[in-house]
C-alpha cells in the first residue's frame, strides 16, 4: 500500500495553484479565463503527479483514472453549459430578454430594485431547483433592468446570485440537495426543514442589506432610463407575446422535465420567436447584405453557437445586448475540465483526505465540529473546483466521525450544504464561479463582495452550532 503524503507535502500543489492563479488573475484580469487560468491549473496538477510519482510511486494509470472519473462527473454539467449559451443568445436577439428588461424597468422601483431580485431568483430557484437555470433566465433579464437603473455589476450579481443559491440550497428538486441529504442517509425533507434554521436567516439579513443599499441608491436620471427604453423599443419589436417563451420554460420546470431537455426547449421556442418578432435583427447578424431564407437561417445559427454584437444608438444597450453563444462559453468548458484534472489528481495521491484529516483532529465539541466541518467544506471547494464532489467527499468524510459523536446525520447534511453548496459560486475557478461569471459577464471576484448570503450561510451555521438551537447529541 502507498504511503499517503503528508498534509503539509499535500499542501504544496494548493500553495502554488493559489499564488499561479493570484498572479494571473493580476495580470490578466477578466482575460486569465482565456488561457492563463487554465495552464495554472495543469501546472498545479503537474505537480501533484510529479510528487505522487517520483515520492508516493503512485502509478500514472491510478491518475488516469481519478482524473477520467472527474471529468466524466461533468459531463452533464458541460452540456448544459453549451446548452446556456445557445439559450441566452436565443432569449437576447428574439426579444425574450429586452421585453422582461423593458416591463421590469417601469414595473420594479429602483430603490426595492436589489432586494426584489433576491426574492424573485430566490422564488424561481426554490420552483426550479437549478441556481444555474435560474440565473441563465430571469438572471440575465434582472440584470439587464439593474444596468438600465444605474446599478453597479457587482450588487446586481451579488443579489442575483443570493436569491438564486437560496433556493438550489433548500428546494427539493435541487440536485445539491438531495445529493447531501443521500450521502449523509438523512430523510430529504428533514434535511430542508433542518437547514431552515441556518438558511433563513442568513438570506433575511441578506435581503435587509440590499433593500438598505437600494434605498441608499441614487438612481439613475428619469431622462435617461426613457431615453434607454426608447433605444429598446426602437432595436426589438417588443410585444407581450414574447413572455410565451418564459411562462412556457416555467411550465416546463414545473413538469420537472429534465433541466437539459428544458433549456434546449427552450432556446428552440426563442429561435422560432426570432424568426417571428425579429427577422430583420437575423439578417444584420448575417451580414450577408440579403432578406432571404437562407440569411435567416445563417443568423439563427449565429445566434446558437457565436457571438452577436447589434448597433443601437445607446452605448450601454449596445453592451447589454451583445451575446457571446455557445463559443462564449468554451473557455469555461477549458477551465472546469482543466480544473477537474487538478482535482482528480489530489483525490488519486490521497493529498485531499491527508489535509481534511487534519480537521478532524480538531472535532471535540460541537461548535468545533461544525467549523471543522465548514473549514473541510471551503477547502473542498477550492482543492476540487466542484460542489458535487466536494459535497460527496465531506459527507463520507465525516459521516462516521458524527455518528460515533452520537450527533444526528442532519447536522452534518446541513453543515455540508452551508459550506459547500453556497460557496461553490464564490471561488473564480470552481465551475459554479467560473459558470455564473460567464453567464452574468461579471468576474467572480467583482461579484463575491456582494454574495451576502453565501457568505453569511457558513458562518451561520458556526453560530447556530455556538448557541445549540436543536443540535441533539446521544450521550
Amino acid at each position: 500500500m502507498n504511503k499517503v503524503p503528508s498534509p503539509f507535502i499535500s499542501c504544496i500543489p494548493i500553495i502554488i495553484l493559489v499564488l499561479l492563479l493570484f498572479t494571473t488573475i493580476r495580470i490578466f484580469g477578466s482575460d486569465a479565463l482565456s488561457g492563463a487560468s487554465q495552464i495554472s491549473l495543469l501546472t498545479g496538477t503537474a505537480i501533484c503527479v510529479f510528487i505522487g510519482i517520483v515520492f508516493y510511486n503512485i502509478p500514472w494509470r491510478d491518475f488516469e483514472l481519478a482524473i477520467t472519473n472527474n471529468i466524466t462527473s461533468v459531463i452533464s454539467a458541460i452540456i448544459i453549459l453549451l446548452i446556456i449559451g445557445a439559450l441566452s443568445g436565443s432569449w437576447m436577439i428574439s426579444g425574450v430578454v429586452p421585453t422582461l428588461i423593458y416591463y421590469g424597468v417601469q414595473i420594479i422601483h429602483p430603490s426595492l430594485f436589489l432586494a426584489s431580485t433576491c426574492i424573485i431568483c430566490a422564488i424561481v430557484s426554490v420552483m426550479t431547483g437549478s441556481s444555474w437555470t435560474t440565473i441563465a433566465t430571469i438572471g440575465i433579464a434582472l440584470m439587464g433592468i439593474g444596468k438600465a437603473q444605474g446599478f453597479d455589476d457587482g450588487w446586481i450579481a451579488g443579489a442575483i446570485i443570493s436569491g438564486a443559491y437560496f433556493g438550489d440550497k433548500i428546494s427539493p428538486l435541487s440536485e445539491t440537495t438531495v445529493l447531501a441529504s443521500s450521502i449523509t442517509d438523512t430523510p430529504l425533507f428533514q434535511h430542508i426543514r433542518y437547514m431552515l434554521i441556518t438558511t433563513v436567516p442568513s438570506i433575511l439579513i441578506a435581503i435587509l442589506i440590499f433593500a438598505i443599499a437600494g434605498f441608499s441608491h441614487e438612481a439613475s436620471n428619469t431622462g435617461q432610463i426613457a431615453t434607454f427604453l426608447t433605444a429598446l423599443d426602437g432595436k426589438f419589436n417588443i410585444t407581450p407575446w414574447l413572455l410565451i417563451v418564459p411562462v412556457a420554460t416555467a411550465i416546463l420546470i414545473a413538469k420537472r422535465i429534465p433541466p437539459i431537455i428544458t433549456l434546449f426547449l427552450s432556446a428552440t421556442m426563442a429561435g422560432i420567436c426570432t424568426v417571428i418578432f425579429q427577422p430583420d435583427l437575423l439578417h444584420e447578424i448575417s451580414a450577408s447584405g440579403t432578406t432571404d431564407a437562407s440569411s435567416t437561417f445563417k443568423g439563427m445559427m449565429m445566434t446558437y453557437y457565436g457571438s452577436t454584437s447589434l448597433e443601437t444608438n445607446n452605448p450601454a444597450l449596445t453592451d447589454l445586448v451583445s451575446t457571446r453563444g455557445m463559443s462564449g462559453m468554451m473557455d469555461t468548458i477549458w477551465l472546469i475540465i482543466c480544473a477537474m484534472c487538478f482535482g482528480g489528481a489530489m483525490t488519486a495521491t490521497g493529498m485531499i483526505g491527508s489535509i481534511t484529516s487534519v480537521f478532524v483532529r480538531f472535532m471535540k465539541k460541537t461548535v468545533s465540529m461544525v467549523a471543522s466541518t465548514v473549514a473541510s467544506g471551503l477547502f473542498m471547494n477550492l482543492a476540487t473546483a466542484d460542489q458535487y464532489i466536494s459535497i460527496v467527499l465531506t459527507g463520507n468524510m465525516f459521516r462516521d466521525v458524527y455518528k460515533e459523536k452520537g450527533y444526528e446525520s442532519r447536522l452534518l447534511s446541513r453543515t455540508t450544504e452551508d459550506a459547500v453548496t453556497v460557496t461553490s459560486v464564490l471561488v473564480p475557478w470552481n465551475s459554479c464561479g467560473m459558470t455564473q461569471a460567464t453567464v452574468l459577464n461579471v468576474p467572480t471576484l467583482t461579484y463575491l463582495p456582494y454574495c451576502f448570503f453565501n457568505i453569511l450561510s457558513p458562518v451561520m451555521s458556526i453560530i447556530i452550532a455556538a448557541i445549540g438551537y436543536k443540535i441533539v447529541r446521544k450521550k
